[in-house]
């Protein structure tokens, strides 16, 4: 079943590219036409487009792994928080730190002086502190919150990206290529759409076409985690039956050796002494 449809994007404007003298000549394969010096998107291939990267993302959601949502566009990065989190997945909205993904372990120790800071606090070290000491701490906590609050969960590097604007997010893009993690993107006619795995066609600017093509990846997103979950609890009842008819199962007892005893031994006459009786 497709997960969104020709009119779906004709509605939300998914189709209206940038001004003809702003594109990239490697986009050319996507335009369907110049109408009044904007080029529009062939709808068609957004939509094949879309429908192979939110069934790749659907796989390696359903193997485990994570996918790093990316934009920090301003009318992207509301609509991107809101809906990682709706599936619990890592996102980046405010600033992309070079080395996010190249130096993951530096950003890693970010990360844990920001839950040592929440520790402080819990503990009660952060109450006895003078109070330029607690204004400092608390001023670095909402930094790092604001920079990595989106990843405080990311243990280790993301198995994909999915990018809004490759042209703003270009950093991104070169570290996710640099590690070989594979990256999904909303590609608009001014784009490279060369350096992206599953590039998708559309117009990245307009909010309704952000949320229309990011709901999709969502909703893969879901089913993934669905059918995760049903394959885990198919082999969990599994285990459970298996286990309770080992249970059942009568004990089988080994037939017990009897004794050989020199009085119970019948010993066959040989031979010789059936002669001497004769």
């Amino acid at each position: 079943m497709a997960r969104t449809t020709y009119q779906d994007l004709l509605d939300a404007g998914v189709h209206f590219g940038h001004l003809t003298r702003k594109w990239n000549p490697k986009m050319a394969p996507y335009i369907f036409m110049e109408r009044n010096g904007i080029h529009i998107i062939d709808l068609n291939k957004t939509l094949t487009k879309t429908e192979e990267a939110a069934a790749a993302i659907k796989q390696i959601v359903k193997s485990g792994r994570k996918v790093l949502f990316v934009s920090t566009k301003k009318q992207a990065k509301g609509i991107v928080a809101e809906q990682a989190k709706k599936v619990n997945m890592p996102f980046v909205t405010e600033r992309w730190l070079g080395g996010m993904l190249t130096n993951f372990a530096t950003v890693r120790k970010s990360i844990k002086k920001m839950s040592n800071i929440d520790k402080m606090t819990k503990d009660g070290t952060y109450a006895i502190l003078s109070k330029k000491e607690r204004l400092m701490i608390q001023r670095e906590r909402i930094k790092l919150e604001s920079l990595l609050g989106g990843i405080a969960d990311l243990n280790r590097l993301p198995a994909a990206l999915f990018l809004i604007d490759v042209k703003k997010e270009h950093i991104a893009v070169t570290e996710a290529l640099k590690l070989n993690i594979p990256t999904f993107a909303m590609v608009d006619t001014n784009s490279d759409p060369s350096n992206i795995d599953f590039p998708i066609p559309a117009n990245d600017d307009a909010t309704k076409s952000i949320s229309l093509i990011t709901d999709v990846i969502i909703k893969a997103i879901e089913e993934g985690l669905e059918e995760r979950k049903r394959e885990k609890d198919d082999e969990a009842e599994k285990e459970a039956v298996a286990v309770k008819a080992a249970a059942d199962a009568p004990e089988v007892k080994e037939p017990r050796r009897k004794k050989a005893t020199a009085e119970a031994e019948v010993e066959a006459p040989s031979s010789e002494e059936t002669k001497t009786e004769e």
